[in-house]
């Protein structure tokens, strides 16, 4: 009898245990951007409507999943609300160049047959993510910069809008701050040793990237980054989010992984792909992969955070920098949405 009491007790514990990892199973994981984010400087209105949509965010594209839609589906939903929503860097909120013009990155890739597209410098589309999707899927190429992904764009039916859609107080006044404290200007300064190996000084902290990685029904994993840039950008600088490889980066049998942060950093670095390789040849996990690469950009000087979500449902979610918007969604519909260390 007491060995049956012991079995029964040892099975309820597997059981629980089992329950337990279902419900930690993640099938989606986004971000809003790191950067100096610190609770004594945020309103609670502030926090409210960061957390609020975040939280939007996450049940459009939880909505596509729970609908036996793909991963694709999910990460372009997601985005797009991120995109519409003017308190992120990307789309509706996206920051200023030098001379006053939004200029919007995106990428997208399929973790099945690690097929992706991306934009880069487009200033008429809507949403720059289905961009990039229409890259992907309806040409040959992985990139289009410019006007002609614009033009692109149109051809292929998205929204296009006038470049006056993307304008917000905040963000052209913070480009004029920016021009007035010359805080963002990019200036080689090869014999500064607090400025990294990069030699760049006088970054912008205001990083608010957005970012999405979707796990669908079918186990097919898709990641997707849509970003404005630097504030104060210059001579047609792009940054990390639409560079496959380096702000994004997709595959099913690693992970999926957006970036967001100092794009020179991340780009030299590889960050999203270092990662995946380091899962698929050191065969660690995501969250140690994911915390090897980041460490390497913050001792080359540069900030910011990521995240990963690999096959299994395991996420990882660091940065280096005081804040990160960013939160999860799990198989059964839990939502957590954090902002701060």
């Amino acid at each position: 009898m007491r060995a049956l009491k012991l079995l029964t007790v040892l099975l309820c514990t597997i059981w629980a245990l089992n329950v337990n990892a279902q419900q930690k199973k993640y099938v989606m994981v986004i971000h809003g951007g790191a950067g100096t984010i610190l609770k004594k400087n945020m309103t609670p209105d502030k926090e409210a409507a960061y957390v609020a949509a975040l939280t939007k965010a996450l049940q459009a594209g939880y909505a596509e999943i729970k609908a036996g839609k793909s991963s694709l589906d999910a990460v372009e939903a997601t985005i797009h609300v991120l995109e519409n929503d003017p308190h992120f860097n990307a789309g509706k909120g996206a920051v200023f160049t030098h001379d006053g013009r939004n200029e919007l990155d995106a990428a997208i890739m399929d973790g099945k047959t690690l097929m992706a597209g991306a934009v880069a410098g487009v200033t008429t589309v809507k949403n720059p993510i289905s961009a990039a999707r229409a890259v992907m899927e309806k040409s040959e190429h992985v990139m289009m910069v410019g006007s002609g992904a614009d033009l692109f764009a149109k051809e292929a039916g998205l929204e296009i809008v006038d470049p006056k859609y993307f304008w917000t107080k905040e963000r052209w006044d913070g480009l004029q701050e920016a021009i007035k404290a010359d805080s963002t200007k990019a200036v080689l300064d090869h014999g500064s040793k607090k400025s990294g190996l990069l030699g760049i000084k006088n970054h912008d902290y205001k990083f608010g990237t957005v970012g999405c990685v979707a796990l669908d029904q079918a186990g097919n994993l898709a990641a997707g980054t849509s970003t404005g840039g630097m504030t104060n950008k210059k001579y047609g600088r792009v940054g990390d989010s639409p560079i496959i490889g380096a702000g994004t980066y997709c595959n099913n049998e690693t992970a999926g992984i957006s970036c967001t942060g100092w794009g020179e950093f991340y780009i030299r670095n590889v960050v999203a792909k270092t990662i995946s390789d380091l899962m698929e040849y050191k065969g660690i996990s995501v969250a140690e992969a994911s915390k090897i690469v980041l460490d390497k950009v913050g001792k080359m000087g540069g900030d910011g955070g990521l995240i990963a979500l690999d096959k299994k449902g395991n996420v990882a979610m660091p940065f280096n920098t005081e804040g990160m918007y960013r939160g999860t969604i799990t198989a059964d519909g839990k939502i957590e949405v954090n902002i701060y260390k």
